[in-house]
Formats: C-alpha cells, sequence, structure tokens
C-alpha cells in the first residue's frame, strides 16, 4: 500500500497543514497509509489525537520521510535533500521561480507535482484548484486586515451624534482575492470599487453590486485568464490615471499578481502621498518578487510621512488557517484521486492533468515551461 506523509510546514509564519483529520478516511479509501509529522497541524488547531482518531499515524519528521512514497505540503520542502529517489512530492512548489528547487528534486530523481500549475480552465480539476481556494481565503483577510487598520467605521452609521459616512474602499486586481475582497468589505458596509485591466473581470466586479473604475485604457486580457503585461504607453496612462483616481478613497487592497514574476506596481509614491492621512493600503501581492505598492514590504507595515497606513500582506491565507487548511486538504485529495489508481501512483503523460502538474520525473524536468524557464535562465 502507498504511505503519502504529511509534514510540519516549516516557512516562518505558515500555520497551514496539508491535510486536515476529516480528510484522512478519503485518502484511506484510496488505498493510502497515512502519515503526520508530530505537531503539523498545530498551526490550524488540529491536534496529534485528531489525526490518530480519524486513521492516521503521527510520528517524526525523519520517519515521515523514510516510510512515506508520496509528501504532501503547501509550500516546498526547506529540506528537499532529504527526498530520495522514486518519492512523489506534491504541493505548492511555484517551479518557474525556483530553477535551483526543480534541479535539485530532477537529479535526486523525485517525481515533483505542483498544484499550482493545475489548468484552471479545466472543468474536472475545479475541486483541485489550490490556487483558487486559497486566494479566496487571502481576500478575505486582506478586508479584514484593512479594516482593523483604519481608524474610522466601515459602513455607515446613524447615531444621536450625528451620520458617518461609509469608508471608500478600491480594490484592485479582481481576481479571485480581489473578488473576494470585494464582496467582504460590501459586506461590511463600505462603498467598494473595483478595477482590472480585464474587460471580463471588470463585469466581475459590477456583478457583485460594486462600481467599476474607470480609466479609459485598454483592455488587457491575457493567457489563462491572468492579465497581459501593457505596453509602455498603456502602462504610463494607466499609472497616470490611477495616481488621480487613488486619492478618493480611505482604503486600498491591491491584488494583481503575475504568476512567478514581478506584480505591476499600482499604486506609486505619488499614488500615496496623495492619500488622506489615515488612509490605509494593504498589498495583498507583497513577496519575493516585489508588490503592487511602491515600499511595501513583505509581512511588514509601514507608515508614511503623511500617515497613510501600508501593510505588506502576501501570504495572508496563512493567517486563516482553519479555513485555508480545510479548503487545500479537498484540493489535494481530489488530485491525489486523479494521480493514484489502485492504491499506487498511475501518472498519465496522455492525461491533460497530469501532464500540466508533474515538474520532474525520471531525472528529468519534463514540464515544457519550466523547462523554458530553466533555459532562459541560463541563457540570461
Amino acid at each position: 500500500m502507498t504511505t503519502i506523509g504529511v509534514p510540519r510546514e516549516a516557512a516562518g509564519g505558515e500555520r497551514r497543514v496539508a491535510l486536515v483529520p476529516s480528510d484522512v478516511p478519503r485518502l484511506r479509501r484510496i488505498g493510502l497509509d497515512v502519515l503526520v509529522e508530530a505537531g503539523a497541524g498545530a498551526g490550524a488547531w488540529h491536534d496529534d489525537a485528531a489525526y490518530e482518531a480519524a486513521g492516521a499515524t503521527v510520528t517524526t519528521h525523519p520517519l515521515l520521510y523514510a516510510g512515506s512514497d508520496v509528501i504532501a505540503g503547501i509550500g516546498p520542502p526547506e529540506d528537499a535533500g532529504a527526498l530520495r529517489a522514486g518519492q512523489l512530492l506534491v504541493g505548492l512548489l511555484a517551479p518557474r521561480g525556483r530553477p535551483a528547487l526543480v534541479r535539485a528534486l530532477a537529479a535526486a530523481g523525485v517525481t515533483a507535482v505542483s498544484l499550482d500549475l493545475l489548468p484552471r480552465t479545466l472543468s474536472r480539476a475545479q475541486a483541485m484548484d489550490a490556487l483558487t481556494s486559497q486566494a479566496s481565503v487571502a481576500g478575505y483577510k486582506a478586508a479584514l486586515v484593512a479594516a482593523d487598520a483604519y481608524g474610522g467605521y466601515l459602513p455607515m452609521l446613524m447615531t444621536a451624534a450625528g451620520t458617518t459616512r461609509p469608508a471608500r474602499v478600491l480594490v484592485l486586481g479582481a481576481g479571485i482575492a480581489g473578488l473576494q475582497a470585494i464582496a467582504t468589505t460590501r459586506r461590511l458596509g463600505a462603498a467598494v470599487t473595483g478595477y482590472d485591466v480585464r474587460e471580463a473581470a471588470c463585469e466581475d466586479i459590477a456583478s457583485t453590486g460594486a462600481d467599476v473604475l474607470r480609466l479609459g485604457t485598454p483592455a488587457a486580457t491575457g493567457e489563462g485568464g491572468y492579465a497581459r503585461a501593457l505596453t509602455a504607453d498603456e502602462a504610463d496612462r494607466q499609472q497616470r490615471a490611477l495616481d488621480e483616481a487613488v486619492a478618493g478613497f480611505d482604503i486600498v487592497i491591491t491584488t494583481a499578481q503575475v504568476p512567478d514574476g514581478r506584480p505591476p506596481v499600482l499604486v506609486t509614491a505619488a499614488a500615496l502621498a496623495a492619500l488622506r492621512p489615515g488612509s490605509v493600503v494593504v498589498d495583498a501581492a507583497a513577496g519575493p518578487h516585489g508588490g503592487n505598492v511602491d515600499g511595501s514590504r513583505p509581512g511588514g507595515t509601514v507608515r508614511t510621512d503623511r500617515g497613510v497606513t501600508v501593510i505588506g500582506a502576501g501570504n495572508l491565507a496563512a493567517q486563516v488557517p482553519q479555513a485555508a487548511s480545510a479548503a487545500y486538504s479537498r484540493n489535494l485529495c481530489a488530485l491525489l484521486a486523479a494521480l493514484i489508481r489502485d492504491g499506487v501512483p498511475a501518472l498519465d503523460p496522455a492525461d491533460e492533468i497530469h501532464a500540466a502538474v508533474v515538474v520532474t520525473r525520471d531525472g528529468e524536468v519534463v514540464h515544457p515551461r519550466v523547462r523554458e524557464a530553466l533555459d532562459q535562465e541560463v541563457t540570461s
């Protein structure tokens, strides 16, 4: 019988776990034994006893790696050297942005499967779509982070002391995270406006009941539903129009990301300088490649000289660990059900899901886009 191991996430600030106790029986039904590292679920308030009661075996980190055929995590392992040839590694590996990891996994003979490469437009892949589930959690949390940092009310309130107007919120980027941030701030009573360069995303904004910010720049829908790169002229016109528009809002939430690339700067230093004192900007795209806000720091908060609070909040899903872990666990189980046949991994290169998510196999980098990214790094 194949054994799946769920290690404790080692990244700083990471409180999620790849598998929750309630999903252990699902894996056992498809022929998997389950090992869980002691304390793996503690950050999401799942104790070891809950895993054991569900049918998993709780063990140490070294024994988990030694006894598992499949290692399933969220982020890439920090100790990839502990993996051995023939093991299957599953997680959100972001392989196009981690060439050293990809080469190490290929050299070790590890079969690496990355959920962030899943074709999101494929209907049978929807239950496996971890990027969508985690982005939804992040968008929800971005709204709460903004509300907590803002010094006023979000809703309109009428009291004996007078009427307080609702906070004016602008959400930049209307993918999954942006739409969830729009929906959440609207539920909190704010007056919400959304903006995106993609026309279909603008229609999604309008469907939530929020206002749509129109800057008069061309639509820019790219491959896979992501925004395409703007031309220099388009980017200049968009930025000047955004700088003017941002000043009218109390809260700005930015969510525009580029897969394995640098996010576009949407809120410039000039836009920050135009915001009123007490305004809040939450950069949910802040990360190692940069962010959407000039001067934001991943995981940090900056207060400008004018009194604007800028929060770099790039890993928000980890701050909602119960909901995020439950969603990711369901995505993982759905993917494993597609990869496992008669209790053993059965990867089929002709299957469009398998072909999309397998990065390394038999000592080679087999994913075309990842291989292309590695080639570009060598020639640059």
